[in-house]
């Protein structure tokens, strides 16, 4: 029986005027997940963000979380959110212990509770030395732990992180993703990042988001799985003319396609060749049939290496086909606007 989610957006549409900040937004988020909204700054990920924990109204769609709708039941929904936003608000002239005291009592952790809550998520978060020391003389990295501790105080079915590593070094970077990765174990958790390579390292699941819309979503390797019509491409080097070894190569069981990158001319003699194979053929089967077909006409190799398909590529292969349709778009809507010009005179 699959799990329940703990969040729930069903086709969010959130307008500024005649604009659209995001349109039809999409996917869920299970407890003991990571999902990781990837976009570039401007994609709509804040503006998501911000409708999810209900500091911005949806224009249309539903969000709902644990069960609850944010438009029937706002204030259910927003005990069961912990939101640690790009700046987290902190109140510099309170100590850590007054200010996790004083979002606690806001998301009404009972008092009996509070003092214990705060010394239990204080020594999960290395707060215990800095609880009496002011918020405003803390090093970025202790602000930001703070902010994470008041995000999860009240113990939250979903713990939303919006940016949550940006401004921080990158032993904090590294300590920041293990702090979140292990509240998943309770929680469910959205994490919002530009950065490819933390969404990749961090998050069970990933939504792909560009120009306010959701381009993509899966696991990393469903993700990728599709790239390059889900071919395995191998890069070869080899010592040999470039045209003798490609088509050596074509000639092979299970090759698709066989690209020139380099000249061995220009290489100093090894030219550089990328083999796509096709028909179901593995990497593995791959490398072994081109290995053996070069080692046969006895051309050393210098290079045998599969190429993964990576987030980046999928990514800059969605974000530049939008880029490319809307800068189409534009010129057509401009010839077609010349034009009329042309019949009206």
């Amino acid at each position: 029986m699959e799990q329940q989610p703990v969040l729930d957006v069903i086709g969010v549409t959130k307008r500024y005027g005649p604009s659209r900040g995001v349109q039809d937004v999409s996917f869920r988020v299970r407890r003991g997940e990571v999902v990781g909204l990837l976009g570039p700054n401007g994609a709509g990920k804040t503006t998501t963000l911000r409708v999810i924990t209900g500091y911005l109204p949806a224009s249309s769609g539903r969000v709902q979380i644990d069960g609850h709708d944010l438009w029937d039941e706002p204030f259910e929904v927003r005990r069961r959110v912990g939101y640690l936003p790009d700046n987290p608000p902190l109140y510099p002239e309170m100590t850590v212990w007054e200010y996790l005291s004083f979002m606690a009592d806001i998301h009404e952790v009972p008092r009996a509770r509070r003092a214990a809550r705060i010394e239990e998520i204080a020594e999960r978060l290395e707060l215990t030395d800095v609880l009496g020391r002011l918020v405003g003389r803390l090093s970025r990295g202790y602000r930001q732990r703070v902010g994470l501790a008041q995000a999860v105080v009240h113990e939250p079915p979903l713990l939303v992180c919006d940016e949550p590593t940006v401004g921080l070094d990158p032993h904090q970077v590294v300590e920041m993703r293990e702090l979140i990765r292990s509240f998943s174990k309770e929680h469910a958790v959205l994490f919002s990042s530009h950065v490819l390579s933390e969404v990749q390292l961090l998050c069970n699941n990933i939504v792909i988001i560009h120009g306010g819309r959701v381009q993509a979503q899966g696991s990393p390797a469903e993700l990728t799985s599709h790239l390059h019509g889900g071919l395995a491409r191998v890069r070869v080097r080899v010592k040999a003319a470039a045209d003798e070894a490609a088509e050596a190569l074509r000639g092979l069981d299970g090759v698709s396609g066989v690209g020139v990158e380099e000249e061995a001319a220009a290489a100093g003699g090894v030219a550089r060749l990328l083999v796509e194979g096709g028909g179901g053929t593995t990497a593995d089967d791959l490398t072994d049939r081109i290995s053996v077909a070069l080692a046969g006409r006895g051309w050393p190799v210098r290079e045998l290496r599969v190429l993964e398909n990576t987030l980046e590529e999928l990514f800059l292969e969605l974000t530049e086909t939008e880029k490319a349709e809307k800068a189409q778009a534009a010129r057509a809507a401009k010839a077609a606007a010349a034009g009329g010009k042309e019949g009206a005179g």
